[in-house]
């Protein structure tokens, strides 16, 4: 039996990851924070919160990272906790660049001295192409991250590469484009949309509020994406790869698909700050412009060319975005049934 430890265990990414593992025969263990009682939630949507060995651990303390990968010598290491809501990295820029960057290099150089064969995937991210250089955006194409954010990402990404190549480990990067489901949190974008549209649809009368409508992101079903990590780590030879649909799809347009399938119709009336979105079939307000949710620096357009992945590890994304649109939508109304 295989082992895995997972960073980021009761985040979307790491329930779904931890899912998979199970279902592939793997006693998976998983990273928690110190704190009184351990936030679930998502496993035990997942019927797998009983399946899984939990540990304390810390991104920030070098001896906890130390005594835990050397007690455990996982065959699989995958680091998906960080500091990830790209709008709160400008607040806590020195903590995201800390947890996000820093910790990468405190998991690697433990696990090059006392656990060498361990086989150690980073979460790297799209937002490391920020101000991107050529569209679509590939395994060699300039980084150039506008946020916080995505600067500690690159750090994180580039320190997995110095590792591999220095001491020849077996460590490999997903850039993943955005990935979304039911379990992402409600600060992100896409579950702000389908949690305030359910809402709508349950008779609530308060408009979504949301940012630049005209930014362009690939997004796909995280489901889908942690099967690209496994097979990043079933390879004889480590490397980077990045996991995209290669469809890119506007905020306002991933609004329109959720609300579609809560069987509304929208207008949408104005521009830039003005810009609002009407129920054709209730007249009511569903979307409106709030200038304090712009960004600093934008990244106006992601699409990724996910060929390397399909033509080595076999990859390629199963969910539209209009079915994960929808998927999300229709989880949160019916989650507020109750």
């Amino acid at each position: 039996m295989k082992t895995a430890f997972i960073t980021g265990i009761t985040g979307q990414d790491g329930a779904y990851l931890a899912k998979l593992l199970l279902s592939k025969g793997y006693e998976v263990h998983g990273g928690v924070r110190r704190i009184s009682h351990p936030e679930t939630t998502r496993l035990d949507l997942l019927g797998i919160t009983r399946d899984i060995h939990l540990h304390e651990f810390d991104l920030g303390e070098p001896n906890n990272i130390f005594r835990t990968i050397r007690d455990l010598k996982p065959d699989e290491f995958y680091n998906l906790a960080a500091q990830s809501f790209v709008g709160s990295s400008w607040d806590l820029p020195a903590y995201t660049a800390d947890v996000d960057g820093m910790a990468v290099v405190r998991i690697l150089d433990t696990l090059r001295t006392v656990s060498p064969e361990t086989r150690f995937y980073q979460a790297s991210t799209s937002e490391m192409f920020g101000l991107v250089q050529e569209v679509p955006q590939r395994e060699t194409t300039r980084l150039y991250p506008r946020s916080p954010y995505g600067v500690a990402k690159v750090y994180g990404h580039y320190i997995t590469m110095n590792y591999r190549e220095s001491f020849g480990m077996h460590a490999s990067s997903g850039i993943l484009f955005n990935h979304e489901s039911p379990l992402r949190g409600k600060e992100f974008v896409t579950r702000k949309i389908t949690l305030g549209l359910a809402a709508i649809a349950r008779g609530g009368n308060a408009a979504v509020e949301l940012g630049n409508m005209d930014s362009k992101r690939d997004w796909g079903f995280a489901g889908d994406y942690v099967d690209g990590m496994w097979r990043m780590l079933q390879q004889d030879e480590p490397d980077d790869y990045v996991l995209a649909t290669g469809v890119t799809t506007t905020i306002r347009d991933f609004f329109t698909y959720a609300a579609e399938a809560l069987d509304m119709n929208l207008d949408w009336v104005g521009e830039g700050e003005q810009e609002t979105a009407i129920d054709r079939k209730s007249g009511r307000l569903v979307m409106k412009v709030n200038p304090k949710f712009y960004r600093p620096a934008e990244v106006e357009l992601l699409i990724g060319d996910a060929t390397k992945a399909r033509n080595a590890l076999g990859w390629e994304a199963q969910t539209s975005v209009r079915d994960l649109a929808a998927m999300m939508a229709k989880a949160d109304f019916d989650a507020q049934a109750a």
